[in-house]
């Protein structure tokens, strides 16, 4: 049986851990999470994707036991509550720069606002990147780190999977989680003040 500690791991993390499982082909496995949150998305996730899902413990360790008894269906959406330093707006970028006049000047423009919206209180609780944003996200991007930081406050960073598929830069995402249309959707229209830039 695999074992995955997801204690401590801001949401949507504890579903990608056992989505990993799951892509590799995991029988049973066994997820140990903190909150009543992470253990409704983990085992709505794993009833989706076929497993019979047997929960234990109590909180701040609740361990969910799943075997695999049926075939998978579509993945529902995730229920992530704002931590407490993020707020209910979400943002959603198009682009890698802001503007298109000058791709210098919308460089130097997109990292300033990244700068500055990640010392704002509060800060977003979900920033999506899709279509050129996608590169922010990359190991190569002097974004990442701005991107990281946010994240590690408890900002959900998404990253549009098809976007990253499209350009061919999935393996070198740094940061954040490769998602979808409907996830991202459902995430920064799921804020009481989606802020859509690019």
């Amino acid at each position: 049986m695999m074992q995955i500690d997801a204690t401590g791991k801001p949401c949507p993390q504890p579903v990608m851990l056992a989505k990993a499982a799951v892509d590799g082909g995991a029988a049973s496995l066994e997820v140990t999470v903190d909150n009543p949150v992470s253990a409704s998305n983990v085992t709505r996730f794993l009833e989706s994707q076929g497993y019979s899902v047997t929960p234990g413990g109590e909180v701040p360790r609740l361990v969910l036991k799943a075997e695999k008894t049926g075939e998978a269906g579509p993945a529902p959406a995730l229920t992530c509550p704002s931590s407490p330093a993020t707020g209910d707006y979400g943002v959603l970028l198009l682009s890698r720069t802001l503007g298109s006049e000058s791709p210098e000047l919308g460089d130097a423009l997109m990292k300033a606002f990244l700068g500055t919206l990640a010392q704002r209180t509060p800060l977003p609780s979900v920033l999506a990147l899709m279509n050129g944003a996608v590169f922010l996200a990359l190991k190569d991007s002097s974004a990442h780190e701005t991107l990281g930081e946010m994240a590690a406050k408890g900002v959900r960073v998404l990253v549009c999977g098809t976007c990253t598929k499209h350009f061919d830069v999935t393996d070198r995402v740094a940061v954040g989680t490769i998602s979808n249309m409907f996830e991202i959707t459902e995430a920064v229209y799921g804020t009481a003040k989606p802020v859509v830039m690019g």
